[in-house]
């Protein structure tokens, strides 16, 4: 067998790649490059996993790696039409920010709840107020997205006592499907989004599911950002038809400085950072090594994403 080119697409730091010393000759591309080295790779490990660049140049001549892996739950950003119609195997990173979403999730229920963003500006401000804060056991919880994240966040929330439903692409034991999700919205006093961006939900989150929802409730965003439409939130938060939201996943990222958002009354902004806790790319890159040793031992990879339907099918 000839030796394996294995390309990546490059972010800094670069992953640990070092137990494959020897089995792959690994090489480095930037968004600039990729276009020229992409037809003799291998395979291709997207550690950049905020660039386009895969959707962009795969089109292009040449030949195409058999095998494509980004180190992110998320795959639209690699996805193109004459990717999914290749048959070049692409997966994904499941499995790594499952709980780390979750626990992110449950914080920011928790200060939302408590009103803990007050209490930081109150104590900047040298200010003593005393007020009530919401018991966050036995509130309700709509989480949608039905894969191992909104899985993981609807165990971490039933376990502070919220009562919670999980909506999916199609119903099954434990999981609603995509016709119930108003009437759950319009109970819950959080809806939390932790669902893949694809044609079907992509704007999902507009003027009028604002509008389902209670006046008290929250909204809080995990997911992509092109699910939510920002100006519909936006104005959602503005004439209070809804008490507040946390986004941490943008239509554009970096937010721009003048973006309406950074003022939007009760909104919390986060820089796309729920997943990633301390020693999260070591994880990421052991991932990748496990799955590149299955690959080359000729054993079926697992987290294989059915590239017609954008994310890993799961129960």
């Amino acid at each position: 067998m000839s030796e394996v080119t294995l390309l990546v697409l490059d972010a800094k730091p670069p992953p640990r790649l070092g137990r494959l010393t020897g089995r792959a000759r690994v090489v480095h591309a930037d968004e600039a490059s990729l276009a020229a080295q992409l037809p003799d790779a291998d395979v291709l490990l997207v550690w950049n996993f905020t660039s386009d660049a895969v959707r962009r140049v795969w089109p292009g001549d040449g030949p195409r790696p058999r095998w494509v892996h980004t180190a992110s739950a998320g795959v639209d950003h690699v996805l193109c039409p004459e990717l999914v119609a290749s048959d070049t195997v692409v997966t994904n990173a499941r499995g790594i920010f499952d709980q780390p979403i979750a626990e992110y999730v449950a914080a920011l229920v928790l200060a939302m709840a408590k009103d803990l963003p007050q209490t930081w500006d109150l104590q900047r401000e040298r200010t003593w107020r005393h007020r009530e804060t919401q018991r966050v056991a036995g509130t309700r919880a709509c989480v949608v997205g039905s894969g191992p994240i909104g899985r993981a966040i609807e165990r971490t929330l039933k376990a502070l006592g919220v009562i919670t439903a999980l909506v999916g692409r199609a119903p099954r034991t434990g999981i609603h499907g995509p016709e119930d999700l108003d009437r759950l919205m319009a109970r819950a006093d959080w809806v939390v989004c932790a669902a893949p961006l694809t044609d079907e939900t992509r704007g999902m989150f507009d003027e009028r599911r604002f509008g389902v929802m209670q006046p008290s409730a929250r909204f809080i965003n995990v997911g992509r950002g092109a699910l939510v439409v920002e100006e519909d939130l936006a104005q959602a938060l503005s004439k209070r038809w809804i008490a507040g939201a946390a986004l941490d996943v943008f239509e554009h990222e970096p937010l721009p400085p003048d973006s309406p958002l950074w003022e939007a009354p009760g909104l919390i902004v986060s820089p796309h950072m729920s997943g990633d806790t301390v020693g999260w790319r070591d994880e990421l890159g052991a991932q990748f090594v496990e799955l590149y040793e299955r690959w080359e031992a000729g054993r079926p990879l697992l987290n294989v994403v059915d590239k017609k339907r954008g994310y890993v099918p799961g129960r």
